[in-house]
């Protein structure tokens, strides 16, 4: 990309001109310095010469409209020259700084990318396909970096300065924003960013890429439309998340669902659903309202279901009782390594919430809340894959039992780097099996009868 840009001699040099080039953003340096320093001066003009305020109410093309009007101006009065391509180029990264995220705008609208992960302003990476890479994108500096991350957070009305570095947020389509600074980030802002998909998957799509099979798909949408109390376990960006949005659809359309979430990214489909986000304190230490809040609240708004986007503090023993007292039929997910490590978790969070209640006594509320608990895993080559779906039986002395109803057997690595295995029934037929039934919900013969091998999912 070749930037030229007439500078005039000295007085006595009469009319000579000369040509400085400047290079494009990923050009080595010192070229995508001046660019950036170009762009720079140029977008800080343009800001001082648009409305704002008046714009945040046009639609995206009335918005380019001015930008270009002004921009295309600035450029005539620079007396900088470009073809249309980097013209254009330029423009849009000019909307992008002025009104979007910057650099990173256009990662927002790969359907391949799932986290955009900002560890400095030089230092961009992504999670695509389930494997990281870096990018060649940066930001001018820290600056610019710090200033997409307030306009991110003022849109949802939090806050993040140097007494509370951390912030937690989320974009107008549902993206997950965490966001840290200074003094707690050492190198300068970071910024991770789960992407929210436009559109949503579906069942038929976690078939065709082999996260579960057929038989495992009919019985979890039978568990859920007969009402049992379902967890879905897994690490961070195992997808979780999308599980939930997944099993959620098969929720009876004339149900009253209330969702709560630390930053909405449920995507429902029923009509009737009341949707509550938590809020942080503000600077005066006040206004904070917690899982445990809402959840509270909830009891009293005559819910059918309730939704948990994911159980992680002193709200879980609220929880456990609201699943024991005629709320059945939740659902919510949870961080854990395994599915018996899920149960364990939820003991703990319990314990360290402060409740003053015997180990037996909190197992039990466990035992007699869940039903079923799914434990999803992203695997080495970036699938995901429910490796178990588990059933909660009850209590055999101090022990909570539990038994495997499906799960996934890994045979290794193949030439090309995908992880070999297969889906097999167990051969044991749930006990939630008879609910089922009793719900109308009739399942396939022999759908927990383990098959001669049809090959292997890659």
């Amino acid at each position: 990309m070749n930037i030229s840009r007439r500078i005039r001699g000295d007085q006595g040099a009469g009319p000579a001109t000369t040509t400085a080039t400047l290079a494009a953003p990923n050009a080595p340096e010192p070229y995508a310095d001046r660019y950036q320093a170009m762009k720079k001066r140029l977008h800080r003009e343009l800001i001082g010469r648009l409305d704002l305020s008046q714009m945040e109410h046009l639609s995206d093309f009335e918005r380019r409209q001015q930008v270009e009007g002004v921009a295309r101006q600035l450029l005539v009065e620079s007396d900088i020259r470009l073809t249309r391509a980097d013209e254009e180029r330029l423009l849009t990264e000019l909307m992008h700084d002025t009104f979007d995220l910057g650099p990173i705008t256009p990662l927002m609208y790969d359907e391949e990318i799932s986290d955009i992960l900002v560890n400095s302003h030089r230092k961009v990476y992504v999670e695509r396909l389930g494997k990281l890479e870096e990018t060649a994108i940066t930001f001018r500096d820290d600056a610019q970096l710090r200033l997409i991350i307030d306009r991110i957070i003022s849109r949802v009305g939090r806050r993040i300065d140097e007494s509370m570095p951390l912030v937690d947020a989320r974009l107008p389509d549902g993206s997950r924003v965490n966001a840290i600074i200074p003094p707690a980030a050492l190198d300068g802002p970071v910024l991770s960013i789960r992407r929210f998909r436009r559109q949503a998957l579906s069942i038929d799509d976690l078939l065709a890429i082999g996260t579960l099979t057929q038989g495992m798909a009919e019985f979890l949408t039978g568990a859920v439309r007969a009402r049992l109390n379902i967890m879905i376990s897994g690490g961070t960006g195992t997808g979780k998340t999308t599980m939930l949005n997944i099993v959620s659809r098969y929720i009876s359309s004339d149900e009253r669902i209330v969702t709560i979430e630390d930053s909405a990214e449920l995507m429902l489909q029923q009509p009737h659903i009341v949707r509550l986000e938590t809020r942080p304190a503000n600077i005066e230490g006040r206004g904070l309202i917690t899982q445990r809040d809402l959840l509270r609240n909830t009891l009293r708004m005559r819910p059918d279901r309730i939704i948990i986007g994911e159980v992680r503090g002193d709200e879980v023993l609220d929880m456990l009782q609201s699943m024991n007292t005629g709320h059945d039929g939740s659902l919510t997910t949870l961080h854990a390594n395994s599915p018996r490590d899920a149960l364990h978790r939820l003991e703990n969070l319990v314990l360290m919430a402060g409740h003053n209640l015997p180990d037996r006594a909190i197992r039990e509320q466990i035992a007699n809340a869940i039903d079923l608990v799914i434990h999803v895993a992203r695997m080495s080559d970036g699938s995901r894959r429910v490796l178990s779906v588990q059933e909660v039986l009850g209590m055999e002395g101090p022990v909570v039992t539990m038994q495997e109803i499906f799960k996934f057997v890994s045979y290794g690595i193949d030439a090309d780097g995908r992880v070999v295995g297969e889906f097999q029934p167990t051969g044991i037929v749930p006990r939630s099996a008879e609910r089922l039934r009793l719900a109308g919900i009739a399942l396939s013969p022999n759908l927990f009868t383990p098959q001669a091998p049809q090959g292997v999912a890659r």
